[in-house]
């Protein structure tokens, strides 16, 4: 015969509430997440510069690549890009604004560096790479190279 189940100061439903406001459960959203979604939502809008402005000012999360050695991973004077190749042959690079859009993408990268998107665009270092940010969520956005440097780039 089993003992009986008995509750102690709380009741199930308090139990459940108080489960969901633990800090591993809460993922607010950032600045750039919000100005990722105003874009999504209205792409053509003239009044986006406000969105875009909160975006350039915004860090953001670069993976380092695997063969990246730990002293150039440190270094704050160079910044290897992980440059991923999609269909067709273009070169992306992806970057996130959050540890969590990361891992949904990469579960697999384990060190990254922080960088202000601004100062990113304003150094953009080739012709034919884009850029994409939050690549595996609903509100990712992807730039060509003249749209990383016309729209992000920030002095």
């Amino acid at each position: 015969m089993s003992a009986p189940i008995t509750r102690v100061g709380r009741n199930t439903a308090a139990t459940r509430e108080s489960a969901m406001e633990t800090p591993a459960n809460d993922h607010p959203v950032t600045p750039a997440q919000r100005a990722l979604d105003t874009l999504a939502e209205t792409p053509e809008a003239a009044d986006n510069t406000a969105a875009l402005d909160t975006l350039a000012s915004s860090d953001v999360l670069v993976p380092v690549p695997d063969d990246a050695n730990d002293q150039d991973a440190a270094d704050p004077g160079m910044l290897a890009l992980p440059v991923l190749e999609q269909q067709g042959g273009r070169q992306v690079v992806p970057v996130f604004t959050s540890e969590l859009e990361m891992a949904d993408l990469l579960p697999y990268v384990s060190r990254y560096r922080m960088v202000p998107l601004g100062a990113l665009a304003a150094q953009w270092p080739a012709d034919d790479l884009s850029l994409s940010i939050d690549a595996g969520s609903e509100h990712r956005l992807t730039l060509t190279s003249d749209g990383v440097r016309t729209l992000l780039a920030r002095p």
